[in-house]
């Protein structure tokens, strides 16, 4: 049974890597765990062919049909800008008012992520564009309403899904209000439960079936009845509104549990277990290998612990490897041909300055 543990818990893991090459000791550590898939960011990203070669290698220790995911939303946050070419941000397609645009955004990061061998992008953003918090979110919130939004995210998924990605709606329940950067610090949101409902919990509510994955985030909101808890490890937030209210039925995966947004509040080994407990399907751990076996130890532990832990481990890995295998069906996408992959770079290039000259005066 510690073995059907052990492979179940890491099955519930998305890890990172530390360079653009796989190392001994990370090779060692995947065939330990044995996650449910990779996640890569600049830092692992030189040019296609070295990209696919990593991912290729990572994935063949991971578990079966596994998510090969990066970050590109465009604008800010779009991990293949140097190695391909920069997408505009979700706030400047959305500007533009034009569904056509709207769904090209996702059709052309679809393609992009496709061209270096992975199969999920996180995105799009679902955040409202507030003037609170636009000194951290920037062009990442595409719309200062929920309708604007939906807008967006619709015609965006319906380009990732023409071309075979699996998109992420983030960041639930929301960051719009929040003035200080999960990465660093936990966020305190004031916006009550009525806002929230009614404004940025709107694109989750209308989008719920289009939606693959819904990413949580690791702010607070203390007038709610979520309280100080980071809606990450939050059962009201996951389990009472997003499960039961909303009734989602996609997976719920958490933002990085490295982030200090968490760790500010519980070590890893708590956020792991609390996340679980509390609804999360699938976990992300993208820097330290060090804490990401420590996430996953801790998850083998309750799991020895815990009979009610356990059979929720084993519960979320059956889920979680039925979506694998719907979701990444077709295979991994095949590698573009020198010539096709320059003119996936110029047609970027073109809906840059398509979108630049569609701004409103």
């Amino acid at each position: 049974m510690k073995e059907n543990l052990r492979q179940a818990a890491g099955s519930l893991l998305v890890v990172g890597l530390g360079g653009t090459e796989l190392t001994g000791l990370e090779q060692a550590w995947l065939k330990l765990v044995r996650p449910g898939g990779i996640i890569l960011f600049r830092r692992n990203v030189a040019d296609a062919a070295q990209t696919r070669a990593l991912l290729d290698n990572a994935t063949a220790l991971c578990a079966p049909a596994s998510f090969r995911m990066v970050d590109v939303e465009g604008g800010t946050v779009d991990r293949l800008r140097d190695a391909l070419a920069p997408v505009p941000s979700a706030q400047s397609v959305a500007s533009t008012g034009k569904s056509r645009l709207m769904r090209e955004h996702g059709e052309l990061v679809a393609r992009a992520v496709r061209a270096f061998g992975f199969n999920t992008s996180l995105a799009p953003v679902l955040d409202l564009a507030l003037p609170e918090s636009a000194a951290v979110l920037g062009t990442r919130a595409p719309a200062p309403t929920g309708a604007g939004v939906t807008d967006y995210a619709r015609a965006f998924l319906a380009g990732l899904t023409e071309h075979g990605v699996v998109g992420c709606g983030k960041h639930y329940p929301g960051l719009a209000g929040g003035t200080l950067d999960s990465h660093l610090e936990t966020p305190t949101i004031h916006r009550s439960t009525r806002a929230l409902w009614q404004e940025d919990l709107a694109p989750y509510r209308a989008l719920r079936d289009e939606l693959p994955m819904i990413m949580m985030n690791h702010a607070a909101y203390p007038d709610t009845p979520g309280k100080d808890r980071p809606a990450s490890v939050s059962r009201y937030w996951i389990a009472n509104v997003l499960k039961k209210r909303i009734c989602y039925r996609g997976i719920v995966f958490s933002d990085d549990l490295q982030m200090g947004g968490i760790l500010k509040y519980m070590p890893i080994e708590e956020a792991a277990v609390a996340a679980l407990r509390a609804g999360t399907d699938l976990l992300e751990v993208c820097h330290s290998p060090e804490l990401s076996l420590r996430a996953y130890e801790s998850l083998l532990a309750e799991g020895e612990r815990s009979a009610a832990f356990r059979a929720r481990l084993f519960d979320r890995a059956k889920y979680i490897a039925r979506q694998r295998a719907k979701l990444f069906a077709s295979g991994t996408p095949k590698a573009l041909t020198a010539k096709q992959f320059e003119a996936l770079r110029t047609r970027i290039l073109r809906f840059k300055e398509t979108i630049e000259k569609a701004q409103p005066a």
